[in-house]
C-alpha cells in the first residue's frame, strides 16, 4: 500500500508537537526554580556516570544554566513550531546530555522525554499551525503518512504494556508491595485519609494498577472506549500524582496520550487555539504540498524506527539474562518501564586499607557525595562499584600505592528487614564494571 493510501491528516501531530512543547517548557523551568541545577549538576563533587558514558561531564555553572535557558528557548520553538527540526534535535540533545550526567537522577519519565524527543526528530510536525508555515507557506502540509503519528502511539502503548508486565510479581499482586508502606503515609489527607490505612485498599490499588497499565493503551487505540479510557488515563495519574509526588511524569502521561484522539478531535483543538492566537488567524485550510520523502530517506527512517522499537521490545526483559533477584540486583532495572515498583533503603560504610601498613580508615562518604548521592548509592551496586573506584583513586593520591577499598552495605526492600547486601570481604578497587553479573552481591533471601 503507497504512503498516499495510508496517510493521515498531520493534526493529532501537530497537537503532539505543542502539547510536548508545553508540558517541556513547564518541566524546565520548574526544574531551574527549584534549583536542582546546582544542587544535581554543580554542587556535587562526583557524578555517577552511566557505563560507557563516563566522558560525560557536567560543565561549570555558567554553562549548566545556559543549557538549561537553550532547553527553555528550544521548548518554546518546538510548542510554536519555529526552526521547528534544529529545536527539536537541540533540546533532544541537551536534556539527554543533562540525563547521562549523573544517573543518581534517574527516572523513567527522563528516559521517556529523550524517547519522545527522539522519536518528532523524524516527523514534520512544524508543517501545519506553525511559525514556520507562516514564515514559509510552501512548506504547508494537510496530509502526512501514518506511520509518522502511529508511532507515538506504538511508543505509548509499549510504555504503558511493560509497566504493566513488570508488576506481574509475587510483591506487587500478592503482597501488595510497596503500596501497603507508602499509602498509609497519606493517612492524614481529607477524606481518604482513613481508608488508606486499609490493607484491601493497598490490593485494590495494586491490582487496580496492573490492570490499568496492561490493557489502557489498547482501550485507547480502540475509538469505542477510547473516551472512557482517556478519563481513566487523567483519574489514574491525578491520583498518583496527589498521592505519591513523583514531579511530572502524571502531567506528562496526560498531554501526550491526547495523540489517540482522532483527527477531528485535534482540528477542534487546533480550531480554539486558532481563534485565540490571532497571530496565524490567516492561516486557512489549503491543500498544501503532500509531504513526501525521497526512498532512500524513507528507508533510513524505517531502518531507524525498526532498530528503536527492537530494542524497545527487548531492553525490558534484559533482566532474564542475571541471576537473582531484579529487584535486589537492579541489574537490568533501568530503561525497562518499571515505575513505582519498589521500597528500597540501605546505608553503606566504606573503607580504606593500605595492604603495605595494615592501616585501616572509615570513610565519611560526606566528603564526597551529597546526602541525596548517598542515600541512592547504598542501595545500587554499580554505583557503589563506581564509589568504590573514586576513592581508590583518592587514596592513591594520598600515597597508597594499592589500596584495598571494602564496603557493608545494609538494605532493605519492601519491607523486608535490613540485611548485609554485598561481600563486605571483596576489594572493590580489583572489581570492573562490565554487563556481567557482579557476583559479590549477596542473595536475596525473604526469611
Amino acid at each position: 500500500m503507497t504512503e498516499i493510501n495510508t496517510s493521515k491528516h498531520i493534526a493529532p501531530l501537530v497537537v503532539l508537537r505543542m502539547a510536548f512543547g508545553v508540558i517541556m517548557l513547564i518541566s524546565t523551568v520548574r526544574f531551574v526554580l527549584r534549583g536542582w541545577i546546582d544542587a544535581f549538576y554543580i554542587h556535587p563533587k562526583f557524578h555517577f556516570t552511566f557505563y560507557g558514558f563516563g566522558w560525560v561531564k557536567p560543565m561549570g555553572a555558567t554553562g549548566m544554566y545556559a543549557l538549561f535557558s537553550l532547553l527553555i528557548i528550544a521548548a518554546i520553538f518546538v510548542t510554536i513550531g519555529l526552526f521547528y527540526r534544529t529545536a527539536i534535535l537541540l533540546f533532544f540533545l541537551c536534556f539527554t546530555y543533562v540525563e547521562l550526567i549523573d544517573k543518581t537522577t534517574y527516572l523513567n519519565h527522563y528516559y521517556f522525554i529523550s524517547v519522545m524527543a527522539f522519536l518528532m526528530i523524524l516527523v514534520p510536525a512544524n508543517r501545519y499551525f506553525s511559525v514556520d508555515v507562516i514564515r514559509n507557506p510552501r512548506i504547508k502540509t494537510i496530509r502526512v503518512p501514518a506511520w509518522t503519528i502511529n508511532i507515538f502511539k506504538l511508543q505509548l502503548l509499549l510504555v504503558y504494556l511493560f509497566a504493566g508486565i513488570s508488576k506481574l510479581n509475587y510483591d506487587w499482586l500478592i503482597a501488595a508491595m510497596p503500596l501497603r508502606i507508602w499509602l498509609p503515609a497519606n493517612s492524614n489527607l481529607p477524606v481518604i485519609g482513613g481508608l488508606l490505612s486499609k490493607l484491601w485498599v493497598a490490593y485494590a490499588f495494586s491490582w487496580c494498577g496492573a490492570v490499568f497499565d496492561l490493557f489502557i493503551g489498547f482501550l485507547l487505540l480502540n475509538p469505542s472506549t477510547r473516551k472512557p479510557a482517556y478519563l481513566m488515563v487523567i483519574i489514574f495519574h491525578l491520583v498518583t500524582a496527589w498521592l505519591f509526588r513523583i514531579g511530572m511524569f502524571p502531567y506528562i502521561m496526560i498531554f501526550v496520550t491526547i495523540i489517540f484522539f482522532s483527527t477531528q478531535t485535534h482540528l477542534k483543538i487546533i480550531s480554539v487555539l486558532r481563534k485565540i492566537l490571532r497571530a496565524v488567524a490567516g492561516e486557512r485550510e489549503t491543500p498544501g504540498i503532500p509531504y513526501r520523502l525521497s526512498v532512500s530517506k524513507r528507508n533510513v527512517i524505517y531502518a531507524i524506527l525498526i532498530l528503536h522499537f527492537t530494542i524497545q521490545a527487548l531492553l525490558p526483559f534484559r533482566y532474564l539474562l542475571y541471576p537473582g533477584s531484579l529487584y535486589w540486583t537492579e541489574e537490568g532495572y533501568r530503561f525497562s518501564w518499571r515505575v513505582m515498583l519498589m521500597e528500597k533503603g540501605g546505608t553503606a560504610f566504606f573503607h580504606v586499607k593500605d595492604p603495605e601498613t595494615g592501616l585501616q580508615s572509615e570513610i565519611i562518604n560526606a566528603q564526597y557525595l551529597t546526602p541525596f548521592q548517598e542515600n541512592m548509592m547504598a542501595t545500587q551496586p554499580d554505583m557503589i562499584l563506581q564509589y568504590a573506584h573514586l576513592l581508590a583513586r583518592e587514596y592513591q593520591k594520598k600515597g597508597i600505592k594499592h589500596p584495598v577499598v571494602t564496603a557493608e552495605s545494609y538494605v532493605t526492600l519492601n519491607g523486608i528487614g535490613s540485611r548485609l547486601y554485598i561481600d563486605s570481604t571483596v576489594n572493590l578497587t580489583n572489581e570492573k564494571e562490565t554487563f556481567d553479573h557482579k557476583k559479590w552481591i549477596l542473595p536475596f533471601h525473604r526469611k
